[in-house]
């Protein structure tokens, strides 16, 4: 029997709680001889990582204990935190970056000793920070992305590839890591060796490009000791975005770049001659879909290449699909299977290959394709239905149109319950998600936050703005001086169009996001009449003050795209942020901070809070020690989704007494 009861009002076993200790997904996939390895969350340890190995006979255990957390913190989004190989004796190796203090440490899983250093301590700034370890054991060295702070400030900061020794000498000894490249460069890419061992190719980008605006792969001789001569460009440049590189196993370089609008799969082949080089070649014909992503993290990866000359690829265009491609013939094969989207990793090892996939009804788990059969099967982190699948949000893929009558690409889930449903002539409240980035988006999949909105009755939609990834760098770079006004629009047209067609309350829309999707939602709250409240997590607020040191270094000047150069246009950035119009903010919202968050920092909530002081907006603060960008423990996550489902149940006059009463200050 299907039960008449208002939008909002449906009971559900969605609660806080359950969403929180799923919150999170595996990360950074790797192959250790026979064995599959990845990172997974802990929601309930701290937020804490773990490293998981699925051995040999389909067990599956955690390598390092708690307190351990493999997870870097260079350019504060980190990157892949952990290597591991075989060895002859005594097991397998594995390196990993400790999250508390960012030191690289060995481990031998089997073994009896407990983790040891491999790097040292530092007092300045930030310290040392590593990413992107990548083992060799034939030199008893680990080679990695060192980030080092040489001042206090943010921006203090100078990042090379290095050569760290197995044996610890170096973990007192700063001296004792060797550094393969200078620091000429301001980003740089963990080093692909060659087959041969001969050549490395890393890729590098400075400021103020983003790494989807323009990098640089670079090149270099290796010599017999391990020292890296006669360094040189080989592809890419400031408005050509390349952010994967693989060596073949007949010397030629695959890379993904966007010089033809998309992220796309090339091949060069580097001459015997320095610095001379052949044309590049694409791999796959033109499909208008992305073989590639934006470069958050270093270490991630689109594609990857098999013994048998096949290579996996992660593709699409919105979503993505794991493909195997045939480089000879240009024919593109995709897995069978449930999952949707695809994650940034893959690992390869023999003919399978090894990925982290979702979809709208499974959440992110690891599944192995191999390539021989066409057999696809769950290995690790599987997923296993928290409630009754009837509710699960069903995505409706639309795209809408924004003004000028461009495209705007978005993910509308509908309240959806299995025994209720909203009174006849009454529409549902809808709140607009923002992602961040702001050049990010919204991966069609399971989410159990929509769920907990959904099957109470509240409607969702996702936007992938202009400026979101999955569409070809047109569509990317639409954002381009332009934040804070097509955000700002697209998420509006989304907003009122569902209303226009019958399908939301034009006077319960709502609007929320975190970081840039935080900046955006606070944009709509202070500068639109669409919505009628808003939930803003970790945002920014004032250009200026994130413009002028705010910020770490990684982002410090994303600005100069996103809104034009502070110098000339500083007007721009007053005119734009939130933190200056809050005489244009009318309605409630309730603000979520981490207190240790360097990407975002609380000052910026604190300018915006002091703004409104006396302005008699309803209002309310909650900010949580130990959590930084992104709520990552379980109890962060249960009372910022409560607050949030509280200020729309106040604001939408909903009846709803089993929601925890957030406290709005005016």
């Amino acid at each position: 029997m299907v039960s008449t009861e208002a939008y909002g009002t449906w009971p559900s076993p969605i609660d806080a709680e359950l969403t929180a200790s799923h919150d999170g997904r595996p990360e950074f996939v790797g192959t250790v001889g026979d064995e599959v390895w990845w990172t997974e969350p802990r929601p309930a340890e701290g937020g804490r990582r773990a490293l998981v190995r699925r051995t040999v006979d389909g067990g599956t255990r955690s390598v390092l204990p708690e307190p351990w957390n493999p997870r870097s913190r260079v350019i504060e989004y980190g990157g892949t935190p952990w290597a591991g190989a075989p060895r002859a004796e005594g097991g397998p190796l594995v390196v990993f970056v400790h999250f508390p203090d960012q030191r690289l440490y060995a481990y031998a899983p089997d073994g009896p000793a407990e983790p040891w250093p491999l790097t040292p301590v530092s007092d300045v700034g930030g310290g040392l920070r590593w990413v992107e370890p990548q083992l060799h054991l034939e030199r008893d060295e680990v080679w990695c992305v060192l980030e080092e702070f040489t001042g206090e400030g943010p921006t203090d900061v100078r990042r090379v590839i290095a050569a760290v020794p197995l044996d610890g000498s170096a973990a007192e000894d700063r001296t004792g890591v060797r550094e393969l490249t200078d620091d000429r460069n301001r980003f740089v890419t963990g080093p692909r060796l060659s087959h041969d061992g001969r050549r490395a190719a890393w890729i590098t980008w400075d400021h103020p490009q983003m790494p989807w605006d323009g990098t640089v792969v670079k090149m270099a001789d290796v010599t017999a000791e391990g020292e890296f001569t006669a360094v040189r460009p080989l592809v890419g440049d400031t408005d050509e975005s390349v952010v994967q590189v693989e060596w073949d196993r007949d010397g030629s370089l695959l890379f993904v770049s966007d010089v033809g609008g998309w992220w796309e799969l090339q091949r060069i082949r580097p001459d015997a001659v320095a610095g001379a080089v052949v044309p590049t070649s694409r791999l796959c014909a033109v499909r208008n879909e992305e073989f590639g992503g934006p470069l958050w993290k270093i270490g991630l990866r689109w594609f990857q290449l098999l013994d048998n000359g096949l290579i996996a690829v992660v593709h699409g265009r919105g979503t993505t699909a794991l493909g195997v491609l045939d480089p000879e013939t240009g024919e593109l094969v995709d897995a069978v299977g449930p999952w949707t989207a695809w994650a940034e990793t893959l690992a390869v090892q023999d003919t399978r290959v090894v990925g982290v996939a979702a979809s709208p009804h499974t959440s992110y788990e690891v599944v192995e394709l191999d390539t021989a059969t066409g057999h696809t099967r769950t290995i690790g982190a599987p997923h296993r239905d928290a409630v009754d699948p009837a509710y699960h949000p069903e995505p409706q893929i639309r795209t809408f149109t924004g003004p000028a009558g461009r495209e705007i690409h978005a993910h509308v889930y509908p309240p959806r319950h299995p025994d209720r449903t909203g009174p006849e002539g009454e529409l549902p409240p809808y709140v607009i998600w923002a992602h961040g980035g702001p050049t990010g988006r919204s991966p069609v999949v399971l989410d159990l936050e929509i769920a907990y909105f959904t099957s109470r009755g509240i409607g969702i939609a996702e936007v992938d703005y202009g400026g979101s990834t999955g569409y070809g760098r047109a569509y990317r770079e639409r954002l381009r001086g332009q934040w804070g006004v097509v955000d700002v629009e697209d998420c509006a047209a989304v907003a009122l169009g569902l209303a226009e067609e019958g399908a939301a309350d034009r006077d319960r829309l709502a609007i929320r996001g975190g970081s840039a999707g935080g900046w955006t939602a606070a944009a709509s709250l202070t500068q639109t009449d669409v919505y009628a409240c808003g939930a803003i997590s970790y945002p920014i607020l004032d250009l200026e003050g994130w413009a002028t040191g705010e910020t770490h270094d990684f982002e410090s000047q994303y600005l100069e795209s996103l809104v034009g150069p502070y110098a000339d246009v500083p007007e721009r950035y007053r005119e734009r942020s939130p933190v200056n119009h809050t005489d244009g903010l009318t309605t409630p919202f309730v603000l979520l901070q981490g207190l240790d968050d360097p990407i975002c920092p609380p000052v910026q909530c604190e300018r915006f809070l002091a703004a409104i002081e006396g302005r008699g907006i309803p209002h309310a603060y909650l900010a949580f020690e130990g959590e930084a960008h992104g709520f990552r423990r379980a109890d962060t996550v249960r009372r910022a989704l409560e607050a949030e489902l509280s200020l729309y149940v106040q604001t939408f006059g909903i009846d709803r007494p089993d929601v925890p009463r957030l406290g709005l200050a005016k």
